[in-house]
């Protein structure tokens, strides 16, 4: 793992630009960059629950019921032998309020204090985009000097969070986004041992899907806010929430690509950060555990 951006950005020769073309991806590619790297795969991943919002299913899924729905805010942990990477870092109380406008929703301190010492004990830090209950735990917090050096930020992330960030508390000046490190990759990016960046704009410039594949072979992909719950996926649907503005084009082009992921790969557990249904089930069925380590 000591080695793995060396080793990434050394990959990125071996990869097509996707650039002014329709979104798509192979998985065979990404299981072939996934062995590119050497070392133990992981052996487990983790979820946790800090965090939710209450919003009726439509807002998530178009054309789906006004039912209500929980939009849970989650971060996870890959676990290597020897370490952890996280995926996504958490936010505080202050930036958890930006998200209810208004309404006071749940906040879990002891969960959110549990993703602050989980993301200040891992080898690296990804983020799967830019907003702030995905990268405020890496910004808007007093250990953003030590946890700056061991976050991987995408360039687009970084243009996002100088330029046009989510809420004031994510804003990075150019003095302050250059203590993290800052890479660029044009579609796939094997990171360490079993986990493949994937280039996913849509939801925002610098979305990104995380491949991983632990030693006994079971697949994941942690799809961000692609989606916001599984029935996207499953129905090839976007949201329909005014608050937010995607590039719709290539966001129908991931779901439509995961959709058939979905359908034929039975090994590959696709993740929807927020999908608090899908969550629950995966953690009663062993396939995600329950609290960070």
């Amino acid at each position: 793992m000591k080695k793995a951006l060396q080793a990434s950005l050394f990959a990125l020769l071996f990869v097509t630009p996707q650039k002014d073309q329709v979104w798509t991806a192979n998985i065979d590619q990404i299981r072939q960059a996934a062995r590119m790297i050497p070392g133990r795969a992981p052996l487990r991943i983790n979820v946790v629950k800090f965090a939710e919002s209450r919003r009726t299913k439509n807002f998530s899924v178009k054309g789906a019921p006004a039912e209500p729905s929980v939009q849970a805010r989650t971060a996870f942990q890959v676990v290597y032998a020897d370490g952890y990477v996280m995926v996504d870092s958490g936010m505080d109380e202050q930036v958890h309020r930006f998200f209810g406008r208004g309404v006071v929703e749940p906040y879990d301190p002891e969960a959110a204090k549990q993703v602050e010492r989980a993301v200040r004990g891992a080898r690296a830090i990804l983020v799967t985009h830019e907003h702030g209950d995905h990268v405020a735990g890496v910004i808007h917090t007093s250990f953003a000097s030590e946890l700056a050096p061991k976050t991987i930020l995408t360039r687009d992330q970084v243009q996002t969070l100088e330029t046009n960030p989510q809420m004031p508390e994510i804003k990075l000046t150019p003095e302050r986004a250059g203590r993290y490190n800052v890479i660029d990759y044009d579609k796939y990016l094997p990171f360490g041992p079993g986990i493949v960046l994937i280039k996913a704009p849509g939801h925002t410039t610098g979305s990104q899907m995380i491949y991983v594949v632990l030693a006994s072979g079971r697949e994941y992909l942690l799809i961000g806010d692609t989606a916001w719950h599984m029935d996207g996926v499953r129905n090839v649907k976007g949201k329909d929430a005014p608050w937010i503005q995607e590039d719709e084009k290539p966001l129908m082009a991931q779901l439509t690509w995961l959709n058939g992921l979905y359908t034929t790969e039975k090994n590959l557990f696709i993740i929807a950060s927020h999908d608090d249904e899908e969550r629950v089930d995966l953690i009663k069925r062993g396939v995600l555990g329950n609290k960070l380590e």
